[in-house]
């Protein structure tokens, strides 16, 4: 019987590819039909990325460290009981993503055109209605091995977008059990902040435009006007919510999280500098080709703005205590070890790997599609002309040769380095495509 499973799930994985490359011929036949108005030439693009030297510009990126006292995250734990684990989350996944053959047309448009999605699921409507999709983050980045324990784990992270004032921006994450690529199954846990030394929480009230699972920490962007820009949680601290309803926090009987199973609360969170010019981290991603590892962070733009947008990293710390945190200094301040500005226009997601940046490009207001640039920092030629020589690379896809050829909203870029694979979503729809087929099509 498991070898006769075994066979079906690998027919169905042969049919979901063709399926895939099916729909990517569907979108390119779109695509040649965007009209020459909307089309990106392919001789344009944004050219190198400019960087940042100036104490004046990377003063600008410094972070301050704060961490809830341990005192308070006892007293948590000891009110609601011993935390668990990932894997006792995995343990609860009772809902099943669809596969791309069962995903609606409409669902199957937030695929990208060119280069195509290798693997494509989508979320459920009845449990995603109302709620906002945003990053998304995978074991691949909390260890190098791409394995957390004996799990393959995806996190999607979503924001609360509906629903009553009272929930309205609420933040929670998707644990996705990806033991099995051919049936993947999650559960949702609530992004919570302990409020009162550690006697209650409130819920993290952010679009979680980013996150990055490094070690056994989880770091999720918070919304501009929130001081923090990163909120950072425990994967080891995952506390059971026993109380089922639409009350957060702790209520007569126990403690609820807005009906959710599992709540993780806040261990700490970076501020941003006093800067008035401070960008807010909207979309961050792992880099693990630095020594040491690096946080990649950017900033969004308007799509049709003139300015540009500044992308940089912060190093990851190897002290010994300070495991998934950012470097500090001994006064906990965090300073970037390399920024520059990027003339792509609507930044969403950011991507780092080797010499080798990408930058997404959200669809405009005309656009069904959005562009993938693949930009370096000019550090490989010292005597190039920044002025004539333009090595940034996007896809070229429509018989009107745009460069519109991506997703349409992707808000963060997740390197699977175990596999190659870069992970991400836009809408309902989850997707993963080799890092080499970007390379290739943007070459």
């Amino acid at each position: 019987m498991k070898q006769r499973g075994r066979h079906r799930r690998r027919r169905r994985g042969r049919a979901l590819r063709a399926f895939l490359s099916g729909t990517a011929l569907a979108l390119t036949a779109a695509a040649t039909m965007i009209s020459a108005s909307q089309a990106t030439v392919t001789d344009d693009g944004p050219g190198d990325l400019k960087p940042l030297t100036t104490s004046a510009e990377t003063g600008k990126l410094r972070l301050t460290e704060n961490r809830v006292p341990q005192a308070s995250l006892d007293r948590l734990a000891a009110g609601m009981g011993r935390p668990v684990g990932v894997g006792a989350v995995l343990d609860g996944a009772d809902r099943t993503l669809r596969d791309a053959i069962d995903c609606s047309a409409t669902e199957r448009r937030a695929l990208p055109v060119s280069p195509a999605a290798s693997r494509a699921y989508c979320w459920n409507t009845d449990d995603t209605e109302g709620w906002q999709p945003g990053a998304v983050t995978t074991s691949g980045d909390a260890d190098d091995d791409g394995v957390w324990g004996s799990n393959r784990v995806i996190l999607s992270g979503w924001s609360r977008s509906g629903g009553t004032a009272a929930d309205r921006g609420l933040a929670r994450v998707g644990f996705v059990n990806a033991g099995d690529l051919n049936h993947l199954t999650y559960t949702w846990a609530l992004l919570a902040v302990p409020v009162d030394e550690g006697r209650d929480y409130r819920g993290l009230v952010s679009h979680v435009s980013g996150m990055v699972w490094y070690q056994d920490k989880l770091l999720v962007t918070a919304d501009e006007g929130d001081r923090a820009a990163l909120y950072v949680y425990d994967m080891n601290r995952v506390q059971r919510a026993g109380v089922a309803g639409a009350a957060v926090g702790r209520v007569p009987g126990g403690w609820s999280a807005n009906g959710y199973r599992f709540v993780l609360p806040a261990i700490g969170s970076y501020e941003l500098s006093g800067d008035s010019d401070a960008p807010h981290p909207a979309t961050v991603s792992l880099d693990r080709s630095t020594a040491p590892d690096s946080l990649v962070a950017g900033e969004w733009t308007l799509d049709d703005g003139d300015r540009k947008a500044r992308l940089w990293r912060y190093p990851f710390s190897t002290a010994p205590g300070h495991e998934g945190l950012l470097a500090t200094s001994a006064t906990g301040r965090v300073r970037a070890s390399e920024a520059y500005e990027t003339k792509v226009t609507g930044v969403r997601g950011v991507l780092s790997y080797g010499e080798e940046w990408y930058v997404t490009r959200a669809a405009g207001p005309r656009d069904k599609q959005g562009t993938l640039w693949r930009q370096d920092t000019g550090k490989s030629d010292d005597n190039k002309d920044d002025n004539n020589t333009d090595t940034s690379e996007a896809a070229v896809c429509g018989a009107e040769e745009t460069h519109s050829c991506w997703s349409p909203q992707t808000e963060s870029l997740s390197y699977w380095e175990a596999t190659g694979e870069v992970w991400t979503q836009s809408g309902r729809t989850l997707f993963a495509l080799p890092l080499a087929s970007i390379d290739r099509t943007t070459g």
